[in-house]
């Protein structure tokens, strides 16, 4: 039996986790077993997710299954990002220079502050009173 082809992108934002697999194909679109639009409802987010694809010119020649885990929609969406855009480098490093400048591949490392003991928050204080 022929073994398939499929390349493989890990993509992180704040607590999200995303998980790509690319495999040659007509454009299908699936997240967590669900639709693309179902899963992404906003058309900002489909339009950020779609970025790297429309950058390397291979919006249609690939079928994407992607596992999406942990935090908002908004960090699924660029775990998804960075994740497609790891796997396109898979499949043709010469996409690097475009990605890059583009700034698929950084990660951004931003996530949310811990609360600190003796506080209300991570930088909010409880009241002060003096009398």
């Amino acid at each position: 039996m022929a073994e398939q082809v499929q390349y493989y992108g890990t993509g992180r934002r704040k607590s999200s986790v995303a998980r790509v697999f690319l495999r040659p194909g007509s454009g299908k679109f699936t997240v967590n077993a669900r639709e693309f639009d179902k899963y992404f409802l906003t058309e900002a987010q489909r339009v950020e997710i779609r970025q790297p694809l429309v950058v390397s010119e291979t919006s249609s020649t690939f079928d994407i299954t992607a596992t999406v885990d942990g935090g908002g929609v908004n960090g699924q969406a660029g775990a998804l990002k960075m994740g497609i855009a790891r796997a396109l480098l898979e499949f043709n490093i010469e996409l690097r220079k475009k990605l890059k400048v583009e700034g698929f591949l950084s990660r951004d490392a931003r996530i949310k502050e811990r609360k600190k003991y003796g506080q209300k928050g991570a930088r909010k204080r409880f009241q002060f009173s003096k009398r």
